[in-house]
């Protein structure tokens, strides 16, 4: 009997690697092709980025609280998301979606409002795309072109050894939104008459139902001469992403717990579900913040900054990926993200 094996002992990026070693490349024009972001093409006097992301239902996400317009957004901005997180720009958009027979096409107009609004707020072309039926639930696949200049590219591999890990905004608000949703479900199901208790939590619940992507923090570096030398969006929570870079640039890390950026009402939410703010940062996802290193000489150009903050540096590979925790002891960081095979 052959040898079968289970893809949630792989997990996704285990099969992305697999996938990836029997890829050839036939044209000097691909730059970057498996491993970042977005792929990277030369298209002459710049480099074009191609991304694309499928939101599938009761995978990614769930109708019972998903508000078809928010979708739609949502769909188009986490490829907005990894644009940017290659210092680009995004230009244009393809839309692809598979409906079954139980939407009408009101419902899809909803969908496609989302899109057309991020599209609208982000400067994005929709261009293209294809529609098709399917027997279950609905499916959205957006690929997402952009563009950078040649030297302002940056790739996950830059980073360099002592450089400074930055991250844009705060962590696991979108997870904490996820939880009261989910909770509110499971209230809904055993007793449709009772109302949701959603007060005092809107932050994180636009977090999860409504994201932004951080095209503003490109331009904000951009104007302050400050180049990113390695970067990556926060998708699949903020280890799992540290792991990525170090794993790109052969590299450890060394981040601080307490200088780990946590809202309050995130803060709130964790505390009430018993939950450790922390380790909802770390792990949780779907953030789509920023995650890049800068050279130490960069550091007095972004301090001041609202925006972002310093969470710790790279060190040699041999010391691995670590966090120091408030008391002081050093932990193995360890990734315990989404599993989309599990």
């Amino acid at each position: 009997m052959e040898n079968r094996t289970e893809l949630e002992k792989l997990g996704e990026f285990g099969l992305i690697d697999k996938l990836s070693q029997s890829v050839k490349k036939y044209h000097d024009s691909t730059i970057k092709g498996i491993g970042d972001d977005a792929a990277v093409i030369d298209v002459g006097d710049k480099f074009m980025l191609v991304t694309t992301d499928t939101l599938v239902e009761n995978i990614h996400f769930n109708l019972m609280y998903t508000p078809l317009m928010h979708l739609g957004y949502k769909a188009a901005i986490v490829n907005f998301s990894d644009i940017y997180a290659m210092n680009g720009d995004v230009r244009q958009i393809v839309v692809s979606i598979a409906v079954s027979n139980r939407f009408s096409l009101e419902a899809i107009e909803e969908i496609y409002a989302g899109i057309n609004k991020a599209c609208e707020l982000y400067q994005v072309d929709l261009v293209g795309g294809d529609t098709s039926s399917t027997l279950s639930g609905l499916v959205i696949t957006i690929t997402a072109i952009g563009e950078v200049a040649k030297n302002e590219i940056t790739y996950r591999s830059g980073g360099k050894e002592n450089e400074l890990l930055v991250v844009t905004g705060n962590l696991g608000a979108a997870f904490m939104g996820l939880q009261i949703l989910e909770r509110e479900k499971e209230v809904y199901k055993e007793n449709p008459a009772m109302q949701p208790e959603l007060e005092g939590v809107d932050y994180i619940l636009e977090r999860q139902l409504k994201p932004e992507a951080r095209k503003d923090i490109v331009h904000f570096l951009h104007t302050l001469g400050v180049k990113p030398t390695s970067m990556i969006d926060i998708s699949d929570g903020l280890a799992s992403e540290l792991l990525h870079l170090c794993k790109a640039g052969d590299l450890g890390c060394v981040i601080y717990d307490e200088k780990i950026p946590v809202d309050q009402e995130t803060f709130n939410a964790a505390r009430e579900f018993n939950l450790d703010p922390s380790t909802c940062a770390l792990n949780g996802g779907e953030d789509y913040e920023l995650l890049f290193s800068i050279k130490q000489t960069d550091y007095d150009k972004i301090k001041d900054s609202p925006h972002m903050k310093v969470i710790g540096h790279y060190v040699d590979k041999a010391a691995g990926a670590s966090i120091i925790a408030r008391d002081n002891t050093s932990l193995p960081l360890q990734a315990q993200g989404w599993n989309h095979f599990s």
